[in-house]
């Protein structure tokens, strides 16, 4: 039975006796690749519709056409016969079928190996998606339910948990805030740093499950640059400016409401990544062509980025309201914008970028930092020069705000070229 597509349906298999074509040995068979010298279909050395194509030293018969038999019969080679196409993809690409849940993980699989829509027309279907779903439906499955269930657990509360663990973080960091008001000297010095080591285990748990967590391992550098970061949210404006001034002499005042505020906006974050997530894997259901997907999945990208924007500014408001501190928007924004998407693209496998970014980021803080007191030394007074003049202008929050605004800036564009592909939209067994 023929599909609407113009290739058979899934259900029909081939026949006994008919050849089957071997993925494996055909010179330039990798997809995309070089193709053999009169086929139309490339990286596979197969014939087109209605051509004769030359095959491993014998002459194979388009479709259609008749062949004589051994018995000197005339029988006619069927439509998937000699020279079948997708079964030398799937040959192919069998471990990518034999472990894919649904057709959705063979489509971005297809395209992360680069398989497009135009490639999957010479395979005589309209879209990577339509050839994904015959190459599941055809794909010899011993077992079939047993995998499904062991890939894609459905455990009771699953939701719930990750969400109590994104609310650990913003717990602590209250905690830690008020200790803080509440001490005076060396115990505050105390509470400091054993507030700091408590969020941070706050937050490598909230981490671990949920939309945020990641099976791709993140790099001691990238997480070194990260706890910088934060640390001069809390510290660095006001250790910029005592430079500035002369100082520091003596405690120089700390930004509690920022931290808290990022430390509360773990558990957004990690709802507007879920909504991100699903949403964009329930596009792949509906949607029929790889750029039909980008264009439906690049506004709920920019919507769930939005949104976790909007709630930080809410809560920034918020924190600062009841600290009765500056709520440094735009730092304290661009910043938690920046580690946003930097955890959205490395859980979904990007992690290069996002390291690159936190890096430079922390980086400019520092020589920030540097260079104004490096210029107490005889004759450096000239390397000070940019960030007084930046600080005279914007006040000290102008450092980290333009730093990580253009971090943020750099990660949204590569993200919206990145998680919008149906390869980024894979599942990696996280929780629902």
């Amino acid at each position: 039975m023929l599909s609407d597509t113009g290739v058979d349906s899934p259900s029909s298999a081939t026949a006994d006796g008919e050849d089957e074509l071997p993925g494996s040995g055909l010179p330039g068979s990798d997809l995309p690749g070089s193709d053999l010298p009169g086929s139309d279909v490339p990286g596979t050395g197969l014939p087109g519709v209605g051509a004769e194509a030359v095959f491993a030293g014998r002459r194979l018969p388009g479709p259609g056409t008749s062949t004589e038999g051994a018995d000197g019969t005339r029988r006619n080679a069927g439509r998937r016969g000699a020279a079948d196409p997708v079964k030398a993809l799937m040959h192919r690409h069998r471990e990518l079928c034999e472990r894919a849940v649904d057709p959705l993980e063979i489509a971005a699989g297809l395209e992360a190996h680069g398989v497009t829509d135009r490639t999957a027309a010479r395979f005589r279907h309209r879209d990577v998606f339509s050839l994904a779903e015959e190459m599941y439906a055809r794909v010899a499955r011993d077992g079939e339910a047993t995998a499904h269930d062991a890939q894609t657990p459905a455990t009771p509360g699953t939701r719930a948990y990750w969400t109590v663990l994104a609310l650990v973080p913003g717990a602590l960091g209250a905690g830690v805030v008020a200790g803080l008001r509440l001490t005076h000297g060396q115990p505050r010095l105390a509470v400091a740093a054993f507030g700091a080591l408590a969020v941070a285990f706050g937050l490598r748990l909230a981490l671990r499950r949920g939309p945020l967590s990641s099976s791709h391992g993140t790099t001691g550098a990238t997480l070194a640059w990260t706890c910088w970061l934060i640390a001069y949210a809390l510290l660095g404006d006001g250790l910029l400016s005592a430079g500035l001034n002369g100082g520091p002499d003596g405690n120089w005042p700390l930004a509690t409401a920022p931290v808290l505020a990022l430390s509360l906006a773990c558990a957004p974050a990690a709802w507007c990544a879920h909504l991100f997530v699903s949403r964009a894997r329930r596009r792949l259901t509906t949607s029929r062509g790889l750029e039909e997907f980008a264009a439906s999945v690049q506004p709920l990208l920019l919507g769930a980025f939005g949104l976790f924007v909007c709630t930080l500014f809410a809560l920034l408001a918020l924190c600062g309201a009841v600290l009765d501190e500056p709520p440094a928007y735009a730092g304290a924004g661009a910043l938690g914008a920046l580690l946003l998407l930097a955890r959205l693209l490395t859980t979904r496998g990007f992690a290069h970028a996002p390291a690159l970014a936190l890096a430079a980021a922390g980086t400019v803080e520092a020589a920030a930092l540097t260079t104004v007191y490096a210029a107490r030394l005889p004759g450096c007074s000239f390397l000070a020069t940019p960030v007084d003049a930046l600080v005279d202008t914007w006040g000290p929050g102008a450092v980290p705000a333009l730093v990580c605004a253009a971090g943020a800036g750099i990660l949204l564009l590569h993200a919206s070229r990145t998680l919008t592909r149906a390869s980024a939209h894979a599942r990696t067994g996280e929780a629902p």
